[in-house]
């Protein structure tokens, strides 16, 4: 059985680490400044994380460039593979984030409005390079929509049969996000996780609600997610990558120590 991951994930608003509430916005001043992003990115690969995830959520043309020094200087000190993504809109800013020292690229409201691009960046870099991350929202007693522009714009599109298309379209990976437990710490959306992870043959990765080892462990088993990605409980010294990595062991689930 292959070894479950724990993904540590870094939101990045003009070249600093920043926290929010499900889906707080920088404009609203609803985000917490949590610090320097390559410090905190050789704190996680020190602590045995399997890999960083970056998100850039500035959304400008000088937040790009600080963006790409970031990467730069984190793959330079880290020995994790590295994933960056916001604001990614073409296979020429996939370039970009990979030649700057990023493994892979994370593409979502740029995947919804132009879905080609999954397929273009696949065949150009290789579907290990192309994550597609779905901001899932219930809307519905059995329905969950994906959501655009950071969870502000519905699409109409359901989640499960938009993972599978992402897949069908060549990407590697699916990052779920559950908006409506993002920062919550109350715990991953269960259901919607394990439908995702059992319609599509590729790694998902549960995000959004970790607030206790115990809600790590029930989104890979009872989720059957392939990896589970938390940002405050890491932040905030609530638990160290360690500390998770050593909980889902004693529950005897596989993960690299």
């Amino acid at each position: 059985m292959l070894a479950k991951r724990v993904i540590p994930c870094l939101d990045v608003h003009d070249g600093k680490v920043t926290r929010g509430v499900q889906f707080g916005k920088a404009e609203a001043g609803e985000l917490r400044n949590v610090g320097d992003p390559v410090e905190l990115a050789v704190r996680y690969n020190e602590q045995g994380a399997d890999e960083m995830v970056f998100f850039d959520i500035t959304a400008s043309a000088h937040g790009r460039t600080t963006m790409v020094d970031v990467i730069e200087r984190a793959a330079d000190q880290c020995f994790m593979p590295l994933t960056v993504g916001g604001g990614i809109k073409s296979v020429e800013d996939m370039h970009t984030m990979l030649k700057a020292g990023a493994d892979k690229t994370s593409i979502n409201s740029s995947a919804i409005s132009n879905p080609e691009l999954i397929r273009q960046g696949a065949e150009k870099f290789g579907s290990q390079c192309i994550v597609v991350s779905i901001d899932a929202k219930k809307v519905g007693p059995d329905r969950w929509e994906v959501f655009a522009k950071g969870g502000r714009q519905a699409t109409g599109m359901e989640a499960v049969e938009w993972a599978k298309r992402a897949v069908a379209l060549g990407a590697g990976e699916i990052v779920l996000n559950s908006i409506d437990a993002d920062g919550t710490k109350a715990g991953f959306d269960l259901v919607i996780t394990r439908r995702i992870s059992e319609s599509v043959g590729v790694p998902v990765v549960a995000s959004g609600g970790a607030g206790t080892l115990q809600h790590m462990a029930e989104v890979l088993e009872e989720g059957r997610a392939d990896a589970v990605l938390a940002a405050s409980i890491f932040h905030f010294g609530t638990y160290t990558v360690a500390d998770v990595k050593k909980y889902l062991a004693s529950r005897n689930i596989p993960v690299r120590l």
